[in-house]
This record gives C-alpha cells, sequence and structure tokens, in this order.
C-alpha cells in the first residue's frame, strides 16, 4: 500500500506545473498584427464559421469545407484579409478531411505553439490579421519539405490564376 501511495505521489509532484517562474510579462504580451480590428468589427466582416475559426481558434468539422478537393491553379489567401498564403502546387491530399498543404508562401505565416488538447502543436495564423489558420505537423509528403499545413478551409478564400 506504501509503495502505491508513494508512486500516485510522485506522478501528482511530476504532472504539477509551476508557474512561480514563469516570466508574467510574456505570458501577458498580445500579438500586435498590422490590421488590427474589435471583435465587432470582425464579425460584421465575417460570418459565423468564418468569425468562430479565424478569430476563436476553433475547427470546422472535416470534410466540410468547399476548397478541400479543388484542384483549379491559384492561390489560397485569408478570408479576413486576402494575404496570400498557399499556392495550389503546394496543395495535396492528406485524407485527414482538411485542406493540406506542403509549403506555406514564406513570410505570410506566423507560428505558435498551443496546448489546447494537452500537448504542444505548432499553430498557424495569418501573419498580417492573425486569424487562425490550423496547426503544421511534420507528417507531410517526404519528397517535398515533409510539412503538413492542415488548414481550415473556412480560413480560406481562393483566387484562381488569371484572376486580380
Amino acid at each position: 500500500m506504501g509503495k502505491k501511495l508513494l508512486i500516485a505521489f510522485l506522478f501528482v509532484i511530476v504532472g504539477c506545473k509551476g508557474v512561480s517562474q514563469e516570466d508574467k510579462d510574456l505570458a501577458q504580451k498580445e500579438e500586435v498584427y498590422p490590421i488590427t480590428k474589435t471583435e465587432a468589427e470582425w464579425r460584421a466582416e465575417l460570418t459565423d464559421m468564418e468569425f468562430y475559426v479565424l478569430r476563436k481558434a476553433s475547427t470546422e468539422n472535416a470534410f466540410t469545407s468547399d476548397l478541400l478537393d479543388n484542384k483549379e491553379k491559384g492561390t489560397y489567401v485569408c478570408a479576413a484579409c486576402a494575404t496570400p498564403l498557399f499556392r495550389s502546387e503546394n496543395k495535396f491530399n492528406s485524407g485527414t478531411g482538411w485542406p493540406s498543404f506542403d509549403q506555406e508562401i514564406e513570410g505570410n505565416i506566423a507560428y505558435d505553439v498551443d496546448y489546447k488538447i494537452g500537448y504542444p502543436r505548432t499553430e498557424e495564423h495569418c501573419a498580417t490579421c492573425g486569424g487562425h489558420l490550423g496547426h503544421v505537423f511534420n507528417d507531410g509528403p517526404r519528397n517535398t519539405t515533409g510539412k503538413r499545413h492542415c488548414i481550415n478551409g473556412v480560413a480560406l478564400d481562393f483566387i484562381p490564376d488569371g484572376n486580380p
């Protein structure tokens, strides 16, 4: 009985995350993006689902995006601010139910760490407006970058090549 109690106690101690040493200024620091709007302004400009995903960092249901099976050539842009994010030649079918890309348009995506499901994931944001796009994983095509940018389709608009 004593061994079990000791092991349980050790798990509790190891599992506790102390916050006394954290830098409170860093924890409260909020990123400032070139396009900044109030929540009311974003709500007025975006659909309910776009707002839910882009501004509240939610996830659309798998296999629901109109862009999932899009095979046209063009550019995928942020649905909130039209910043170019991905090119069609970098899109691939990951089988996950969300549009997936093996590389982004450099400089137009910002990254952060997300612990929402209990372990760290690399979260992607539009570098211009801060809109939540999805996450990037290291299980993409090995013959290219090895990355899988798993993106909410509702966070994107598609501009076919040849259209301004």
